[in-house]
């Protein structure tokens, strides 16, 4: 076969995975097929014959104003799939996302060069645009002036290849101090490998080990208040130094620390880390006071050691931070960003959550005491391929097996979730193997959503207020800020809830998992886009803003759910709902759902009056009217209670979950 033919026979092969993701059928035969986008570079657009992969590199580029930025070129270099995306400003002044391509990452060999990827993805661009933008050089092609036909304004990245940023953090007290660490590793983008504190409950020589067998990217170490005792941070360091980690790169990379403690104690750390092992930076401490804790300059530091040590030293990453016209970012940490300037220009409480085949990120923004927080974590072990045996294991697998409507044999089960870890990118194609696949979905995001409420919570160790007037408004230290009750928006991500065959299982995925209370706005990402747009908003915050809600949302209506527990079949609300085609009236009871459809772009005035006991955000039994927005499945009236609590009973358990399928339209015949 000549090149031509393979390359159109390896479109039409992505295409029909492609349509196997996407398709409402659900394809007889075997329970999972093969669904890897990738075997093999198509067409690998390599270096011209002994170029190194430094070639071009140099430093980083400085993005235009954002008046002059009409054309956009932005990839998100994974650890599989590089995924890059054309954006184009519309002849009436808006930005749009018009094109996307995909390649397989080369950072490991036998290309050991992250820009052969990056390359492979952008000619996808340019074959699907007809808009020239690597040159035979194969670099990035910038446009010469307005009318030029060919290259882009702007070429900007996000990575998470090679395993992404890998940290480690310590700090005094497990719960204060390092708790802030981690909370400021985990919002630059990070994967903490793991927290070293004086209480973690290890003896020296297990730290000093667990220290050696880590090869972090970087080291984060707060603990103490400004003016307070330095002897116990300082301790810390010296635990780190004599244990001599190896940075993951290899023994001529000095391995970067971070120092955010106690300022008075920065000299004595500087002695401390005064080796040729080590590249010590001292930032603002995490907690210059116990009641306030200061996250930014050690995540901004994060994000310039990331640049400047960690992908200096990655395969091609160098020519790639050349080209770039913003500092690349960690993904997770773009993701970050994009939900927080969304929550930031509609003023909203949002939460997001990305779960992928061995992790799962669930990204939240919660407005506490009148300033937006924002928090990130990763769930290391519940995915739906690598961990999959893990999520059976931590939720039970009689939680995973109480979602399911349908006779299933537990040993084939048992022998389904074995078979997905040995081939982790097939995806189900029967009936069975999807119903229980989004069974162990369910348990996965659950289990997420509860270590990501316990890890937001408000700063520990602070003391509290002392007066009479005031012990009655004060908050108990440690209390969860993310409030289900105040959730405005929750978005989906990640390929069994993105590429779920309808789009109301997604929908019930989120609200059988995350448990919304009151009105919340349910949406999913349509071609995992946030991370580019993460970096763009740094660069172009319109236009990113501009492309999440025209083509990165795909919204999926209103979940409107009420909180509290009640007797099944004993009335939990009345609603009444008007506009946008709808005239429905009418009382939800207990243990109940129902779907009304609300097309994409329609609004509706909907009155919900709770009985008493229940609340859904103006109080135990007070009414409440507002406008809601349809989406791709509408508006899903919940009357399950808040708590969410199954039948223990397996046969009226069954008979609930098969009532549920049926009114959300979720697997149809």
């Amino acid at each position: 076969m000549d090149q031509e033919g393979s390359e159109r026979s390896c479109r039409e092969s992505i295409a029909k995975r492609h349509r196997l993701h996407t398709s409402d059928a659900t394809v007889a035969g075997r329970d999972f097929v093969d669904a890897r986008p990738f075997r093999y570079l198509s067409r690998p657009v390599s270096s011209p014959e002994g170029r190194s992969s430094s070639a071009h590199a140099g430093a980083a580029r400085t993005a235009p104003p954002p008046e002059r930025i009409k054309i956009v070129v932005a990839t998100d270099c994974g650890s599989t799939t590089t995924k890059a995306i054309l954006i184009q400003q519309q002849p009436d002044g808006s930005y749009r996302q018009t094109h996307r391509g995909e390649a397989p990452t080369t950072v490991e060999e036998p290309f050991a060069d992250v820009t052969i990827g990056v390359v492979n993805g952008v000619t996808e661009l340019q074959e699907l645009s007809g808009r020239k933008l690597v040159d035979d050089d194969g670099r990035i092609i910038r446009r010469k002036s307005a009318d030029d036909p060919n290259g882009c304004d702007i070429y900007i990245s996000t990575s998470s290849a090679g395993g992404g940023l890998q940290m480690m953090v310590a700090g005094v007290v497990k719960q204060m101090t390092a708790e802030s660490a981690k909370r400021a590793a985990l919002g630059a983008g990070a994967i903490v490998m793991d927290t070293i504190a004086a209480n973690d409950n290890r003896k020296p020589h297990e730290q000093i080990q667990r220290i050696r067998e880590l090869r972090p990217d970087m080291v984060l170490i707060s603990g103490g208040t400004d003016g307070g005792d330095s002897k116990k941070v300082v301790e810390i360091a010296e635990l780190i130094a004599p244990a001599k980690p190896r940075p993951r790169f290899g023994s001529e990379y000095r391995l970067p620390i971070i120092f955010a403690g106690n300022k008075d104690a920065a000299p004595t750390v500087r002695k401390v880390f005064d080796g040729p092992g080590f590249d010590l930076a001292v930032v603002d401490n995490l907690r210059p006071v116990l009641e306030r804790e200061n996250l930014g300059p050690a995540r901004e530091k994060i994000h310039d050691v990331f640049l400047e040590h960690v992908m200096a030293h990655a395969p091609g990453y160098d020519t790639l931070i050349s080209w770039a016209d913003a500092p690349i970012m960690p993904t997770p940490g773009a993701v970050g960003d994009i939900l927080q300037e969304i929550a930031r220009q509609r003023s909203i409480n949002a939460v997001g959550v990305d779960i992928g085949g061995a992790t799962t990120d669930v990204f939240s923004v919660f407005d506490h005491e009148g300033a937006p927080v924002f928090n990130r974590t990763v769930s290391a072990n519940l995915g739906m391929s690598y961990s999959i045996s893990n999520v059976c294991a931590e939720a039970g697998m009689a939680n995973v097996l109480r979602w399911v409507h349908i006779d299933m044999d537990e040993r084939e089960l048992r022998n389904r979730v074995k078979n997905k870890m040995i081939r982790p990118t097939t995806i189900p194609q029967t009936r069975e193997a999807l119903v229980f696949e989004q069974a162990v979905a369910r348990e996965a995001l659950r289990l997420a959503y509860v270590q990501h409420r316990e890890f937001a919570t408000t700063l520990k160790g602070v003391q509290q207020q002392r007066t009479v007037g005031d012990a009655f408004s004060q908050q108990e230290a440690g209390r969860s800020i993310v409030d289900n009750m105040r959730l405005d928006l929750l978005v989906a991500s990640g390929g069994v809830l993105s590429h779920a065959p309808r789009m109301e299982q997604t929908a019930a995925l989120l609200v059988d998992s995350f448990e919304p209370e009151g009105f919340t706005e349910l949406a999913k990402d349509s071609i995992f886009m946030m991370p580019h747009l993460g970096v763009l908003a740094s660069v172009h915050a319109k236009a990113a803003m501009e492309v999440f809600e025209r083509d990165c949302l795909i919204m999926l209506g209103m979940s409107i759910a009420a909180k509290g527990t009640g007797k099944p079949g004993k009335p939990c609300f009345a609603y009444s709902i008007s506009g946008g085609g709808l005239n429905e009236r009418g009382t939800m009871n207990c243990g109940d759902v129902k779907l009304l459809r609300l097309a994409p772009g329609q609004t509706a005035r909907a009155e919900i009056t709770p009985e008493r006991g229940f609340d859904v955000g103006a109080g135990p039994g007070k009414p409440l009217s507002r406008e809601v927005r349809g989406g791709e499945v509408g508006i899903i009236l919940d009357a399950r209670g808040r708590p969410l609590s199954l039948p223990d009973d397996f046969a009226t358990r069954r008979a609930a979950i098969s009532r549920w399928v049926k009114a959300l339209e979720l697997y149809p015949d």
